[in-house]
């Protein structure tokens, strides 16, 4: 491969590396300005051009109109396309003229005043906003930050004087909405609510924010938000997606109009698809195994910083993060002693010290380099980037397109490159940049109507103000069902006038919005008594066991012991040269087929089932080259989760006609099943951590060889619904992943899972790909609908779900 492209070399292999597989250019954007709106104050167009901002974009103009029109509007352009301009005009605009009135009448109560409330999905995001917020020195706006870090000293004249509060979802929860009457005043005056980064709000946690939007504009209805208009307007900022009007609008509960041409400049990037080397190391069945993605990120992060080039490298995982920072630092010390300290690590949990010196370190070029989740990916204004590395897929188009936007945003040409891990959907991408470049980006996944999320939810609701007949609608035609289950089970009271929360018990305690189910696990140093961090429940089982490794900030610990009962986790500091891998087995039972569709022989179903799943060991492997070292067994109990899941009967003579013997079937069906969890996220907005599945080549439900793929949260997340929509384009490029991986007999590039039961045994790649092809040899793309309403809430919404979403 020639890529004839002089940026290639600097990611430190030369011109032509064996590992680039292909080479993409995002084009140079010219930008397109529109005049500023008339109806926007002198003042405030004064307050941009002291920044520098003199003529606003095309698109910022067009969702600014749009917002100041009274209608709700999401902006849904490219990173670093000015979308925090287009919902700061008409909000601080009415904040000022607000505040004018007041001083220019002082003593008069003035009854059309404005507030604004901002949500965003991280801490940093926030207060990125309200420094850029107090940057304009518009003396009219009194903007805080209101989250968990917030002085409780100061939270009272915040809620009394700021007209401008940045919040996230958590405090809307827990801090806002159960003590609205303190807020009464703020929530009249309230005229909009901004949105950023919506396009986060996916699965469940965008199960969970779109019924606590939902909460909020019942509120505001309550205190007759917006003199002017019938209740606040709300303003999404959203990454490129599709359809962004109708996710947002989803989300709310409300029409909404879309801006998605984006007329703001960007500089050329250059996009290299990067595939790791087979290193000599054997897998499990004996065939060479790819360099680690962390490895291989960790090499190109240290020669991108020892040219002193600015560079984010991202990872899905917090320990992802560690690991690349600190592999890195290690490969910086042997060049130039003065660099490893100019490299850092950056994930949810640290300390809110900790996260803003490393954003402030960043900003001002102090860091060279940063090993980051996908908590910077978010619209943190980090200017001056030169290069990005993507370490494996981060889940959605959208969230790529985001990720490798943060470099270029000064208008210079930047170099990205998308680092293949082991995983069947990195190896098809990085072979067919088309899937990426050449289809419409994903439409955001989540299901408000899922009853593990609606029913807490409905408890918040009637605790905050009792449920009237009139408001079930904002709420989805299942609402009425679970709250009569509520009845029966004696969290709410039914009377003339609605229901009534009745409970001793919190109701907003009953929701969490991150995670599902048993709560925050501390995480505590042995030798110290100090408390390291937090993990959610579900995830212990996986992360926390006896004998795991935890990692922070660069130091790593191994797990002593995990207490459920007392919610902690007693780890010692270590430094192995291994990560660990839980493995569990899994059994699932069909409780409800509520969709149907015939592909010939073949039938497709989606429906409720029963995961039990059990973790029953887990492995040590190599940082490096990934090579399995050890296994010990766990005495773990088991989990039920009630979820949702597509799947798919296939009769033995079906499959005898293509050529499979019976003693084939497992190997078969236990390959395609692999590589569909793996693929899934090309056809949803999931996480392959988000989904589960289980195979078998007689099912006592189904009677038939079938293979499941479920959801990894209680209720169902909406992903598994969306692969049976799309299950012909879904198993199309699961065969031809596996057809097009160079090994012999299945590697974890098509047909192995990290996470396997079973040892990855059996498994048979050529009948993994003779089975789908049976699957898809009558199958059609149109698939039936929905049926109206909602499969009833039968089971504990609070049931511990996956933490990753189990294979079988």
């Amino acid at each position: 491969m020639n890529p004839h492209d002089s940026l290639i070399p600097l990611l430190g292999r030369g011109p032509d590396p064996e590992q680039l597989r292909h080479v993409r250019t995002i084009p140079a954007r010219e930008a397109v300005h529109a005049p500023w709106p008339e109806w926007v104050h002198p003042d405030v167009v004064a307050a941009y051009g002291t920044l520098g901002i003199h003529e606003p974009y095309k698109h910022q103009v067009h969702a600014a109109d749009v917002a100041h029109a009274g209608r709700h509007v999401v902006v849904a352009t490219g990173t670093a396309s000015g979308k925090s301009l287009a919902y700061q005009l008409p909000a601080l605009d009415a904040i000022h003229r607000s505040e004018l009135r007041v001083l220019a009448e002082p003593g008069r109560i003035h009854d059309d005043g404005a507030v604004t409330l901002y949500l965003s999905p991280t801490k940093a995001l926030a207060a990125d906003q309200l420094n850029a917020i107090r940057a304009l020195k518009l003396p009219t706006v009194r903007a805080e930050t209101y989250d968990g870090d917030t002085d409780p000293a100061s939270r009272r004249w915040i809620r009394d004087h700021a007209n401008f509060i940045l919040a996230n979802p958590d405090m809307l929860h827990f801090g806002i909405l159960p003590n609205h009457a303190w807020w009464a005043g703020f929530f009249r005056r309230l005229r909009y609510v901004i949105v950023d980064e919506a396009h986060s709000y996916r699965g469940v946690f965008g199960s969970h924010v779109a019924n606590l939007m939902r909460r909020l504009r019942r509120i505001c209805a309550y205190y007759g938000a917006g003199t002017s208009f019938p209740e606040p307007v709300f303003i999404a900022a959203s990454a490129t997606a599709s359809d962004p009007d109708t996710s947002f609008s989803r989300l709310i509960g409300a029409p909404v109009e879309a801006v998605s041409t984006d007329c703001s400049p960007h500089g050329a990037t250059t996009v290299a698809f990067w595939e790791p080397a087979l290193t000599e190391a054997r897998g499990e069945n004996g065939a060479n195994v790819r360099r680690t993605a962390v490895a291989e990120t960790a090499d190109l992060l240290a020669n991108l910083v020892s040219a002193r080039i600015r560079t984010i490298a991202f990872i899905k995982s917090r320990r992802g993060a560690e690991t690349i920072s600190a592999i890195t630092k290690r490969l910086l010390d042997e060049v130039d002693p003065s660099l490893p300290q100019r490299v850092a690590a950056y994930r949810s949990g640290y300390l809110p010290e900790e996260r803003r010196a490393v954003e402030k370190a960043l900003r001002s070029g102090e860091l060279l380099g940063v090993s980051s989740t996908s908590a910077l990916e978010l619209g943190i204004d980090i200017s001056g980037l030169d290069a990005v590395l993507v370490a494996g897929w981060p889940g959605t188009r959208a969230s790529l397109f985001q990720q490798i936007g943060r470099a270029g945003r000064a208008g210079q040409d930047a170099i990205a490159a998308f680092v293949a891990s082991d995983d069947p959907l990195d190896t098809f991408l990085v072979n067919h940049p088309e899937a990426i470049f050449d289809v419409s980006v994903e439409a955001t996944v989540f299901d408000p109507s899922n009853p593990y999320v609606l029913g807490p939810h409905l408890c918040a609701a009637a605790a905050e103000l009792p449920l009237g007949t009139g408001e079930l609608a904002l709420f989805g035609p299942s609402a009425e069902g679970l709250l009569d289950q509520l009845v029966a089970q004696g969290y709410l009271r039914r009377r003339p006038a609605g229901w009534f929360w009745t409970h001793s018990q919190s109701a907003a305690a009953m929701v969490n919005l991150r995670a599902d189910g048993g709560g925050p696990v501390n995480i505590v140093d042995a030798d110290t008594g100090s408390l390291l961090g937090t993990m959610d429940s579900p995830q212990t089982h996986y992360q926390a066991h006896t004998g795991a490794v935890y990692v922070h900030q660069g130091d790593s610990y191994v797990v002593e012991d995990l207490n459920e009962d007392d919610h902690c986790v007693m780890v010692r500091r270590a430094n192995p040269d291994f990560y660990t891998t839980a493995r569990d087995v899994t059994q699932i039972e069909v409780l409800e087929t509520q969709r149907t569709a015939t592909w010939g022989d073949v039938s497709v179903h989606f429906g409720e089932v029963k995961v039990t799943t059990q973790v029953v060991s887990f492995q040590r492997k190599a940082l490096i080259s990934n090579e399995v070292l050890g296994e010990e067994p766990l005495e773990l109990g088991a989990r039920d989760l009630f979820t949702k899941a597509v799947w798919f009967e296939v009769g033995n003579r079906s499959l005898t006609g293509a050529g499979l013997v019976e003693a084939e079937f497992p190997g078969a069906l236990h390959a395609a099943e692999h590589a569909a969890i793996g693929l899934l996220p090309l056809v949803a907005s999931s996480d392959r951590w988000d989904i589960g599945g289980v195979s078998t080549a007689l099912h006592a439900d189904t009677g038939v060889p079938t293979i499941f793929v479920y959801d990894g949260h209680p209720g169902g997340a909406g992903f598994a619904e969306r692969a049976f929509d799309k299950a012909k384009v879904w198993l199309t490029a699961t065969r031809d992943a596996i057809r097009a991986c160079e090994c012999e007999s299945g590697c974890p590039s098509c047909v192995q899972s990290p996470k396997c039961g079973n040892k990855n045994n059996p498994l048979d790649k050529a009948g993994a790909v003779t089975l789908l092809g049976v699957l898809l040899k009558d199958a059609t793309e149109a698939m039936p609908p929905a049926p109206a309403g909602c499969a009833g809430w039968g089971q504990d919404y609070n049931r511990p779900a996956p933490a990753d979403g189990s294979t079988g």
